[in-house]
């Protein structure tokens, strides 16, 4: 009896509702990795291209089950040493990225070691965000919230931030660098600080974006906009606002993107079916194979899981009691979502093309690794009230 029970409450602290939405996106990876590979040779077989996929899940799992075997304590201690070691991998790829894939992409932002590729900035992401969450929680135990101590926190915050942002556009990679903006954000949200703070900020921010938006479309403001941003990335957000207008060059992989979405129309055209060709398609425009092979339908699924993924996460970042944990899981679920939001928003001509891959869907081992990192750190929050491997003592 003693043992059915002890194997109950082993099974109990098990995050099931964040596994099984994620094993279910799995295969959603493989089914469309495989469909976008079958006329498409450019990431080799669609055999090949899903095995690789496997062998990243399957290293993935196995750091999940090595990362939640840590508490709170702990990764709030490691927090620092992950953050540094994070900076020493973006600086060092801007010296020894791979020049084939630069000379294609024009970003310094892979490792390439025989046939495997690694992005640094996919793992910064967590070890950012523990970081972050070490910083809120240390300044909330130490000052009490007013205006002076809100801004004393967002300069706190900025001065992780800003290293961070200035080697991802030394690389450059503005995608992934409006992805650490969200995690910031949503961190800086749930912190504690004003409403006075958060609500003028957020005007300002809407105010520069749309005069960014706005700036494109003038001479005078490209002229301006080109000390700070790259020509390509211009030419995606004009391509943004008219797709057709130019569906040869910067928008074409949108405007095929759109083309195979909506030839799926209901419910797709099925399985091993793909028409339409699509750049980039295993990564950045997987949703386009989702939309192609199984239609509207297939579409909503796939967003319903990512919304049960979220609701789950949520529910465990109310239920925990430790204040970095709440931190941390806010910075993941930020992640998360916004790679979800901007993947899709991009491929059906909501938002601006950026190099943003879908979470667990898209094929990449560095970007699936640092995703299931995040994972793991969720799933350790119901896997700490009892001493285990690596465990401390004392309450944190």
């Amino acid at each position: 009896m003693a043992k059915v029970q002890e194997e109950s409450k082993w099974y109990d602290r098990i995050a099931w509702g964040v596994i099984i939405p994620v094993v279910l996106l799995s295969f959603v990876s493989f089914f469309s990795i495989y469909n976008a590979s079958v006329n498409d040779s450019t990431y080799g077989t669609p055999t090949r291209t899903v095995a690789m996929q496997i062998v990243w899940y399957t290293v993935s799992w196995l750091m999940v089950a090595f990362i939640v075997r840590f508490d709170a304590e702990q990764i709030f201690k490691l927090a620092p040493y992950l953050y540094g070691l994070g900076i020493l991998m973006l600086v060092a790829v801007l010296f020894l990225y791979d020049r084939t894939t630069a000379a294609s992409s024009g970003a310094k932002s892979w490792f390439v070691v025989g046939p495997v590729s690694f992005q640094p900035s996919e793992v910064m992401k967590p070890a950012f965000i523990l970081q972050l969450a070490r910083v809120v929680r240390e300044h909330n135990a130490r000052y009490a919230h007013n205006l002076r101590n809100d801004w004393l926190l967002i300069g706190k915050v900025m001065a992780w931030f800003l290293p961070v942002a200035m080697l991802l556009m030394l690389q450059p990679d503005f995608g992934t660098t409006l992805v650490f903006v969200a995690i910031t954000a949503g961190i800086l949200l749930v912190s504690g600080i004003s409403w006075k703070i958060i609500i003028p900020v957020f005007l300002l921010m809407v105010v520069v974006g749309v005069a960014v938006i706005l700036l494109v479309f003038t001479s005078e403001g490209q002229t301006i906009l080109r000390h700070y941003f790259k020509t390509y990335q211009l030419e995606r957000i004009k391509s943004w606002s008219d797709p057709s207008g130019d569906n040869s060059n910067s928008a074409y992989q949108l405007w095929q993107s759109m083309k195979a979405i909506g030839s799926g129309q209901i419910f797709g055209n099925g399985f091993n079916n793909i028409k339409v060709y699509v750049p980039v398609r295993n990564s950045d425009m997987i949703f386009s194979v989702v939309g192609e092979s199984f239609g509207f339908v297939g579409g909503v699924a796939l967003i319903g899981i990512y919304f049960v993924l979220i609701v789950q996460m949520v529910k465990i970042t109310f239920s925990t009691k430790n204040a970095f944990y709440s931190y941390v899981s806010t910075g993941i679920i930020m992640m998360i979502l916004f790679h979800v939001f901007e993947n899709i928003g991009m491929s059906i001509d909501l938002l601006p093309l950026t190099g943003v891959p879908l979470p667990f869907v898209s094929q990449g081992g560095s970007a699936l690794i640092g995703n299931m990192i995040g994972i793991g750190l969720i799933l350790s929050m119901k896997w700490h009230n009892k001493d285990y491997m690596f465990s401390t003592a004392g309450d944190f």
